[in-house]
């Protein structure tokens, strides 16, 4: 029989955000797949799971892929982490989930941490039904993207890094207009975890009068 590739979601910040389900999948995975495996090494001590690690990022997953596609038909089960979330989600995944259903192996995603699903909660903003775009083209394509984010009527969520958030939040009151409500949340689960509600002004405002860190969601009301 043919093993199983097991997408394993890990904690976006509290280490305590792991179910009882991915602890064991863990435990008892022929090896697992990381991002990197010095911050996975981090979250794996802290469990006590000692497990053989082997490399899976954007530069080789190509590579990898086709090694895991042949362990798995030897039988090995294994288990795919990132450095934080669901893998696949705004990170490496997709490529292996692809080929899997291609060649017909099983594969199951555990449900667990993603940092867009709290931040479109607690936004307070319409949640029935809503866009998530990930992260914005970094330059060729990025004007085109926010005009066809603009015209959806839903919600829209996206993830920006501290360095861009400023450059993004003016485009968003360029492209969305100057009375879009927005909210922003960062250091999801962490100890210094914010969300700031409001205009896309005071939204601006709000990042401009201090050093935004960690990984940001915007959740916009696109709505009006």
């Amino acid at each position: 029989m043919s093993g199983i590739l097991y997408f394993v979601p890990t904690p976006i910040g509290n280490l305590e955000d792991m179910t009882f389900r991915a602890i064991r999948i863990l435990k008892e995975a022929d090896y697992i797949l990381c991002e990197d495996t010095r911050t996975s090494g981090v979250l794996l001590k802290y469990y006590e799971i000692a497990k053989p690690l082997k490399s899976y990022h954007l530069h080789n997953e190509h590579q990898m892929t086709q090694r895991v596609i042949e362990d798995l038909k030897n039988g090995q089960n294994i288990a795919l982490i990132t450095d934080a979330g669901t893998p696949g989600i705004s990170d490496p995944g997709f490529l292996m989930a692809r080929a899997i259903a291609e060649e017909n192996l099983e594969m199951q995603c555990l449900p667990g941490a993603v940092a867009f699903v709290p931040a479109l909660v607690v936004s307070g903003l319409p949640n029935n039904e809503f866009i998530f775009a990930g992260f914005l083209p970094p330059k060729k394509g990025r004007q085109t993207k926010l005009i066809q984010l603009a015209a959806e009527k839903k919600t829209i969520v996206l993830y920006e890094s501290p360095h861009k958030i400023n450059t993004t939040l003016e485009q968003i009151k360029e492209f969305f207009g100057e009375e879009t409500k927005v909210s922003l949340s960062r250091e999801i689960s962490k100890k210094f975890e914010e969300t700031k509600r409001g205009t896309i002004q005071e939204l601006i405002d709000f990042s401009k009068s201090k050093t935004l860190k960690g990984e940001i969601v915007l959740v916009i009301n696109n709505l009006i």
